[in-house]
């Protein structure tokens, strides 16, 4: 399912600025920003995101998922 989200005029004009300088479209940028988020949420407050999840369906995908919060929230 593909959501497509309204940014503000910073927002965009930010997202805008991060995709030209990495060279790559807008949507691969915003992929990979959530994703690093996703990371880095993973590490710093593992668990607490896999916690509240209604999704099981890409969890070995997800990038909230490690090993430790799989078992501790089956």
């Amino acid at each position: 399912m593909a959501y497509t989200p309204e940014l503000s005029q910073s927002g965009s004009a930010t997202l805008r600025r991060l995709a030209w300088f990495r060279g790559r479209p807008v949507s691969k940028t915003l992929e990979a920003l959530l994703k690093a988020t996703g990371r880095t949420m993973a590490e710093v407050k593992s668990g607490e995101v896999c916690s509240k999840c209604k999704d099981d369906r890409i969890r070995e995908e997800c990038p909230f998922h490690t090993s430790s919060t799989f078992y501790r929230n089956l």
